[in-house]
């Protein structure tokens, strides 16, 4: 298949998903960012994301892009898909590539407004510390400051970073964590040393399922902004939205959000996010997945037969 098949497809995917949600895709902003990396698409991770509450109005699409296809943030820029910024946020992903070895990238953009993030993965033998990537020049002090904390309580391999151009955050994706990081006990105490919503019974069920933890950080404090524990499954009934609304659009969309790997159940992921006001839950589906997802699914099956 063609890098213009594939672009075709993929964004045809995106509108079957953002119908789902009566959602428009917004054509100009979402194709100059799929044709950019046409080549790489055909075996790209591929997901498609919407959330509860408030959020619920927004469908976010993922790629994963290999590291030799180039600094994604670079490609926006040339492409004209982001503006420029004298903020540190336009120099972190450079910088986090001078100090630290990155195996693999990918971006983040909402189909009514483009691109938006990226993604720095570290080589699963090299997984840095969050004070080893406090350590680079444009990172948000608040890293540095949270280190302690994070690593109290058994947050310390970080598998990848995101950086978010529009609202200036960085996420730390937690991995490699022992299961008493998220018993009930540990999340409740973590939760509330980091100043956020405290969750009840059925979300600290959800954590404990948790493959990975990720926190949001900016520059301007050092107040950590929301905590995210995510969950990858095939069940299709395990995100415990609150509202029905909100229920209701979860069952529709993990039931029926496109996917291209014939022979196979839909694969998920889902988050469970916690503010200093709020809590929501996530949901992305996987249009086209690898072997790494596959091996996380057969790993957290085993621990939650």
């Amino acid at each position: 298949m063609s890098g213009a098949a594939d672009v075709e497809r993929v964004y045809s995917a995106m509108e079957e998903a953002a119908g789902l949600l009566d959602i428009t895709v917004s054509r100009e902003k979402v194709r100059p960012a799929l044709e950019a990396y046409h080549e790489v698409l055909a075996d790209a991770v591929v997901v498609f994301s919407m959330a509860s509450g408030r959020y619920a109005t927004e469908l976010d699409f993922s790629i994963s892009v290999p590291a030799e296809a180039g600094d994604p943030y670079r490609v926006a820029l040339a492409e004209g898909l982001t503006p420029r910024t004298d903020h540190p946020v336009g120099r972190l992903l450079a910088d986090t590539q001078e100090h630290c070895p990155v195996s693999m990238f990918a971006f983040d953009g909402e189909i009514t407004g483009g691109f938006k993030k990226t993604y720095a993965f570290f080589p699963t033998k090299d997984l840095p510390s969050a004070a080893k990537l406090a350590g680079i020049p444009s990172m948000p002090d608040s890293v540095r400051e949270n280190a302690g904390l994070f690593a109290r309580y058994g947050l310390d391999k970080v598998q990848m970073t995101s950086i978010d151009y529009n609202k200036k955050t960085v996420n730390l994706y937690f991995s490699e964590m022992s299961p008493d990081i998220l018993g009930p006990g540990a999340v409740r105490s973590m939760i509330r040393d980091m100043g956020l919503q405290e969750t009840g019974e059925v979300g600290l069920t959800f954590a404990r399922r948790s493959f990975s933890v990720y926190p949001t950080l900016n520059w301007e404090s050092g107040r950590i902004e929301r905590l995210c524990f995510a969950v990858i499954s095939r069940d299709p009934t395990l995100a415990p939205a609150e509202r029905d609304e909100d229920l209701a659009k979860f069952s529709t969309y993990a039931h029926n959000a496109p996917y291209a790997y014939a022979g196979e159940a839909r694969t998920l992921v889902y988050g469970l996010t916690l503010t200093p006001h709020e809590e929501y839950y996530k949901l992305g589906s996987y249009y086209q997945i690898s072997d790494i997802q596959r091996k996380l699914l057969k790993a957290f099956d085993s621990l939650n037969d």
